[in-house]
């Protein structure tokens, strides 16, 4: 079954979606771009929070929109987000030749990273598969440019495809994500990767708003529902 990631800002949040029917718990600041990052003593209170009340839910939190060539300051931030207790920490993977450097380096930090491959400008497949080969836990496609339109109108279904096939060869988690909708349920539901990545579909007005909890369990309800896809 495909299972839910919902993106949260705060201890509010997150026990808005924890309660109606969120799979994981993902720490982010979304007026900060794809993968804004939030304050490390915000991250720390979402996550004494959830463990108080005795959540099961996983919990990501991205590093923030870092670019490539910075090194140093990516590392740096994994090991504030890491200390934090979050359960997985995601970075953003562009396409720019110095991710490769990147990848090596987040391999070797000891710590459960979620490589996200940021698709606006195409998957690079040799990076996809540069990551396999270091055994992340698990990787996800994002888009950047959100007014652009949905991951389906920025990637194809054929790269969708194949990415969610190449990851889950390599035994990762495979996750999908980039202002998804209800409308993208069933070609979500074809896809099948293992958690799909939700912020603009659960809030009441756009991304940078607060979190709807009607929307939350309707969209909660209609995925953990939906059929598996039938097998060719």
């Amino acid at each position: 079954m495909m299972r839910m990631l919902v993106s949260v800002r705060d201890v509010a949040e997150a026990r808005i979606a924890a309660r109606g029917g969120a799979d994981f718990i993902d720490l982010k600041e979304p007026r900060d771009g794809a993968l804004g990052g939030l304050p490390i003593d915000a991250i720390a209170q979402v996550v004494q929070a959830l463990q108080e009340q005795g959540s099961p839910l996983p919990i990501s939190a991205t590093i923030g929109d870092l670019p490539m060539n910075d090194l140093p300051a990516i590392l740096a931030r994994v090991e504030a987000v890491a200390a934090c207790g979050v359960d997985y920490v995601k970075v953003g993977i562009e396409r720019e030749v110095a991710a490769g450097a990147v990848l090596d380096a987040l391999a070797a930090t000891g710590h459960r990273i979620i490589p996200v491959f940021i698709a606006d400008r195409g998957l690079d497949f040799e990076q996809v598969a540069h990551a396999c080969a270091l055994k992340f836990p698990g990787m996800m496609v994002d888009t950047a440019d959100k007014p652009a339109g949905s991951l389906f109108d920025l990637v194809s279904g054929a790269d969708l495809r194949r990415f969610v096939a190449r990851v889950r060869a390599s035994g990762a988690l495979v996750g999908l994500a980039g202002a998804l909708r209800h409308a993208q349920l069933p070609a979500l539901q074809q896809l099948a990767p293992d958690f799909a990545g939700f912020r603009s579909a659960v809030c009441a007005g756009d991304r940078s708003g607060a979190l709807d909890p009607e929307r939350l369990r309707e969209l909660a309800a209609r995925l953990h529902a939906a059929p598996a896809p039938v097998s060719a």
